[in-house]
């Protein structure tokens, strides 16, 4: 993976999206993930139950590292009562979580009749998408620990177009710091009622901005500039975030802070959202 040490969130995601290709060939063709590859590849199509796919242990981690739930995977027990639940239930586990990530997980698994058939995991084309977001996975992650804010960045893109309510984006942690972000508004919100967090973004946010590529850009730029500012990130290299920056750390001679005005779109385009 190529570094982005030290430089801006905004740089690093350029430099990201214009070797995007070629990274991902270099990921798929290295020894670890190559070998995982072919081992599902290989194993998958006999997996037809949550058993199956819970004792399978090479199936069974890719998956969940193609979901970003590399976290989870000692959690056997939790995994087959999710995967093994009717979404139709109301009193599923799938249902009463607010991790993202098992849903969409339960959703591209598609096990029926109480985890005990699936037919999806013979189809070629359900396969490879499996292994592409496998890889869109791994390379996100693999940026995200260079970049915290370059990973979510990245996340963003890869689930816009499925955003479909305010709940999907208060759903994942990542997402909510996003709009948060950009919306300026404060991080302690979040102890509010989930209905009155998706309220108040309604109010404030217009969803089909994150269909827009255009929109979706500008939110993108906002973002990371203000995190930057935020983190400290590559101060040096940009000259957004080194006028931002001075202007939040200015300080007066006794040491209070003063009052700087800054026309931001000057800095980033305008989103309505200032």
């Amino acid at each position: 993976m190529i570094s982005v040490s030290g430089m801006s969130t905004y740089n690093a995601l350029r430099l990201a999206d214009a070797t995007e290709t070629s990274q991902k060939t270099v990921l798929t063709s290295s020894g670890l993930h190559s070998r995982a590859i072919d081992s599902f590849l290989e194993q998958v199509a006999s997996i037809e139950t949550v058993d199956d796919l819970v004792d399978n242990y090479e199936v069974y981690s890719f998956v969940m590292k193609a979901y970003d739930l590399e976290d989870e995977i000692f959690g056997k027990a939790m995994v087959k009562k999710i995967l093994s639940g009717d979404e139709e239930d109301d009193d599923a586990l799938v249902n009463k979580l607010t991790d993202s990530r098992f849903t969409a997980l339960y959703e591209a698994m598609g096990f029926t009749e109480g985890g005990t058939v699936n037919t999806n995991t013979i189809d070629p084309e359900w396969q490879q998408a499996m292994v592409d977001k496998y890889v869109e996975q791994i390379y996100t992650n693999e940026y995200a620990d260079q970049n915290e804010t370059l990973g979510t960045v990245l996340e963003l893109r890869n689930k816009a177009d499925g955003i479909e309510s305010y709940y999907d984006l208060l759903a994942d942690a990542n997402l909510t710091d996003f709009i948060y972000t950009v919306l300026n508004l404060p991080s302690d919100m979040s102890a509010l009622d989930v209905d009155k967090q998706a309220g108040i973004l309604e109010d404030k946010f217009d969803l089909e901005d994150l269909k827009d590529p255009e929109e979706l850009e500008k939110l993108i730029r906002r973002y990371a500039i203000i995190k930057d500012v935020q983190d400290g990130t590559a101060t040096a290299n940009s000259a957004a975030v080194t006028l931002m920056s001075s202007a939040v750390n200015s300080l007066s001679s006794d040491g209070q802070f003063v009052p700087v005005t800054i026309d931001m779109s000057v800095i980033y385009p305008s989103t309505g959202y200032e």
